[in-house]
């Protein structure tokens, strides 16, 4: 044998073996594939496994007065592990499940008992142990069901068998009070890209907690289950938030302002209630009109920058007393009510009752030439020194709110590129820059806190598990806008504007208050003003002796009327008058009060505790002698009018009926029970008749009839 074929029966050789291990590994692949497939693909599935994140129950957020205004709720999926009983124990399987079924289709009644049966029957013949039998299950619901056969651990014939119920659960937002600041409170968005609204985005980080983990596994189909029962590491719950908000005063807010906004058929509107000293918003209520009804959809109260308008006047007012350049005495020169600066006449809203008027007098009707005079006759040489002390302020800055959103102010500089010989007059009175709702009402605030001028504050407090996290105090932007003197005399012209301005019509005869109306044009984008489009607008503070409560009031493109009081002011007004009904603090006390000074007319009372009604009369300021005087004659059966015995002085006797002709029900009823006897009662008012004659020795529990009238 030569080389050549040497070589050659190697060569083939070696190929030979090459083709029959290809061919093997081939066969083996389809073996694999076809045959022993089903096998390989569910052990292969069996050993994947992953971590679920569980996520933690978020934290409450309170009201100041401690209502829950959000809160989470579980809801659970229920799941079915078919193969929970061991296939060796069909037979206990099979005693169970028809029950089972019986009571899901009772508990749930979306499907018939035959038909839950099928499903769990061919969950069973299929060997699935993760079937969906219901959603969004309650945590009540879900304490039911594991009452239910199967979905209990249970013994048999000595051997223990697990529960076939897997609960999977889920944390539910949910608001008690609905729609009551629920743009305040916000929520947090996390599907694509995260949004973050109200305090639920901006302490997101402590509402949400610490997630925990469940090691998940792959089972036949793709389908996962958990590893085990119970989770690897338990989800730690969220901090609660406890929020400035009255539940009470948000609730007038929304009602008074929804109100208001139907009746002037506007666009939309906002209220904010602040508590002056703190800065602690006990309100803020924001609606849109949704076409026949309005909702919250926006937070223009700190989202929506705009001219502020005449409510501006103010800050303008300020800054001209503070530099003592004017005081409330200094007199403009008005005319007919128009003034003409470059390319422009500025006019006021009415013709002025008189030419020449003071400061005060102003003030109080609101006069855009008074004020556009006054500014530019002392700053038109020096505008920077107007506007820098609008800076100073802090008016140009965002106040720092806890909720993301607020708007970025504008408060132009004669440096800026949109300057003109325009723009400082138009400042005056309200133009030519943006303030949000919130951001005027923190420079009202200041002026009631006699110049301190202090953030808006949403949340008080963090805490966990009762235990408090983290405090917030009322943070102050500036100690002092202006000089004591400046805002003495700023506080008396806002007085004024409620006694004799353009707010007397919300003056009301309980308490005092303070404020400034606004109307301001609104610019529709490039066709600028041209649309008499409005927003009306009122703010000022309460009681005005002793401010307690600051407040604004904005609403935008109302049609039926535009000027600040006759729109806006409305809201103040309703809203003043309810929390002052309801803030006891605000109301002097009995001794402080006269009552009765002529004591001409005492009021009359029902017979009763003669040692109770004098000290009633006592506290009221009432001095009397003539008791019998003060008890209505009653008539008798014969219609003459008979003067009975003004109280019931004698104790009562056990057994002996009492006479309770003329007292009212309460008295009437503990005098009888205590005497022994079940009382029955008719009608309302005061007792004119009883079935049992006073006097009488009758056994205790012995029935007696009172009537009223």
């Amino acid at each position: 044998m030569n080389i050549r074929k040497t070589i050659l029966m190697r060569v083939y050789l070696a190929f030979g073996l090459m083709v029959f291990g290809a061919l093997l590994v081939f066969g083996k692949l389809l073996h694999l594939q076809y045959v022993d497939g089903d096998q390989w693909r569910e052990m292969a599935d069996s050993l994947t496994i992953r971590e679920r994140v569980v996520e933690a129950a978020r934290g409450n957020i309170y009201s100041n007065d401690g209502s829950l205004l959000a809160t989470s709720v579980p809801e659970y999926d229920i799941r079915f592990d078919a193969m929970a009983i061991p296939s060796e124990h069909n037979d206990v399987f099979n005693a169970r499940v028809d029950s089972l079924a019986i009571n899901l289709a009772k508990y749930f009644g979306d499907r018939s008992s035959r038909q839950y049966l099928t499903q769990l029957k061919e969950a069973r013949a299929k060997k699935q142990r993760y079937v969906l039998i219901k959603r969004a299950v309650s945590h009540q619901q879900l304490k039911d069901l594991k009452k239910f056969p199967l979905f209990k651990n249970f013994k048999s014939e000595k051997k223990r068998f697990s529960s076939s119920l897997i609960a999977v659960r889920e944390n539910k937002r949910i608001l008690p009070f609905t729609n009551l600041a629920a743009r305040t409170i916000g929520y947090k968005n996390t599907k694509g890209d995260t949004v973050r609204v109200g305090l639920e985005g901006a302490y997101g980080d402590y509402i949400e907690g610490k997630s925990g983990v469940q090691l998940m596994q792959r089972i036949a189909g793709g389908v996962w289950i958990p590893v085990n029962r119970e989770m690897e590491i338990a989800p730690t719950d969220g901090s609660d938030i406890i929020a400035t908000i009255d539940v009470n005063m948000q609730d007038m807010a929304q009602r008074a302002l929804e109100k208001q906004l139907q009746i002037s058929n506007a666009d939309n509107g906002c209220v904010v209630l602040m508590e002056v000293q703190t800065g602690e918003i006990r309100a803020i209520a924001n609606f849109t009109k949704d076409g026949e009804v309005y909702r919250e959809k926006f937070n223009y109260a700190i989202a929506q920058g705009a001219d502020p308008g005449s409510t501006f006047k103010v800050a303008s007012y300020l800054v001209a007393l503070d530099d003592k350049k004017v005081d409330l005495n200094t007199v403009v020169d008005v005319g007919n009510g128009t003034y003409k600066v470059p390319s422009h006449t500025i006019k006021d809203s009415h013709a002025p009752k008189k030419s020449r008027m003071t400061v005060l007098e102003a003030f109080e009707e609101s006069s855009n030439v008074a004020v556009a005079k006054l500014i530019n006759q002392h700053y038109g040489a020096n505008p920077e020194k107007f506007t820098g002390k609008l800076h100073e302020w802090g008016l140009n800055q965002p106040l720092g709110i806890q909720i993301p959103g607020e708007a970025t102010p504008w408060v132009k500089m004669p440096d800026s590129r949109s300057w003109s010989k325009l723009s400082l007059v138009q400042m005056a009175y309200g133009y030519e820059l943006k303030l949000t709702p919130l951001q005027t009402l923190t420079l009202f605030n200041a002026v009631a806190n006699n110049g301190k001028m202090v953030a808006p504050l949403f949340v008080k407090e963090i805490q966990h598990l009762g235990q408090p996290v983290k405090k917030f105090e009322a943070r102050v932007i500036n100690k002092q806008i202006a000089s004591p003197e400046a805002i003495k005399s700023m506080q008396t012209m806002m007085k004024g504007v409620m006694d004799e301005g353009t707010g007397k019509r919300l003056k009301s005869p309980l308490y005092t208050s303070a404020g400034k109306t606004g109307t301001a044009q609104m610019a529709d984008g490039s066709r600028g003003y041209g649309q008499r489009r409005y927003q009306s607008s009122f703010a000022g503070y309460f009681p005005a002796e002793n401010p307690k409560y600051s407040m604004i009031v904005v609403i935008r493109n109302p049609r039926n009327g535009y000027y600040g009081g006759s729109v806006a002011g409305p809201v103040f007004r309703e809203l003043a008058d309810m929390v002052y009904a309801n803030d006891l603090s605000l109301h002097h006390t009995f001794g402080q009060r006269q009552v009765n000074v002529a004591g001409e007319k005492v009021p009359y009372t029902l017979r009763g505790s003669k040692e109770a009604t004098a000290k009633v009369y006592e506290k009221l300021g009432f001095k009397t002698v003539n008791w019998n005087a003060i008890v209505r004659a009653e008539k008798d059966s014969a219609g003459t009018g008979v003067t009975p015995t003004s109280f019931a002085t004698n104790e009562v006797k056990e057994g002996v009926v009492p006479n309770v002709k003329g007292m009212g029900l309460v008295d009437a009823i503990f005098a009888m029970e205590n005497a022994g006897y079940k009382t029955t009662v008719r009608g309302k008012g005061k007792v004119i008749n009883q079935s049992l004659a006073a006097g009488q020795r009758l056994k205790a529990g012995t029935h007696v009839l009172i009537e009223l009238n």
